[in-house]
């Protein structure tokens, strides 16, 4: 998920996957038309051949914005998936933030506190 609308993230994260289709998330309440529309315009005034722009400007496959992350997320609740995407998001976070680690060495640390104690 990114908050800009500059061109060059963009075009540094499809060179990064080689130039194959990329869907964005951002952070914005501009529909995904004109977030879309103000990368190409940044593109176009960055880059003098046409060509360049268009191959870039392809491999973005989709852009997601809130509104359509809200709209996502209330048709899977709809449909009953608000436990899996709870889940699911407390799983990221934990591996983000190195959690497991820290739960994994509290766990070893109090058996070994445990055993000292017998």
């Amino acid at each position: 998920m990114t908050e800009t609308v500059d061109m060059n993230k963009y075009f540094l994260d499809i060179d990064k996957i080689e130039k194959y289709p990329i869907t964005f998330v951002v952070k914005s309440s501009d529909s995904d038309i004109e977030i879309k529309c103000k990368i190409e315009a940044q593109a176009r005034k960055q880059y003098s051949i046409n060509a360049i722009v268009s191959r870039y400007m392809e491999c973005i496959e989709e852009i997601i914005n809130v509104a359509i992350l809200i709209e996502r997320f209330e048709q899977a609740v709809a449909k009953g998936y608000l436990s899996n995407i709870l889940n699911e998001i407390i799983k990221q976070s934990r591996l983000e933030f190195n959690y497991e680690a820290e739960e994994e060495n509290l766990e070893i640390e109090l058996l070994e506190n445990s055993l000292e104690d017998e």
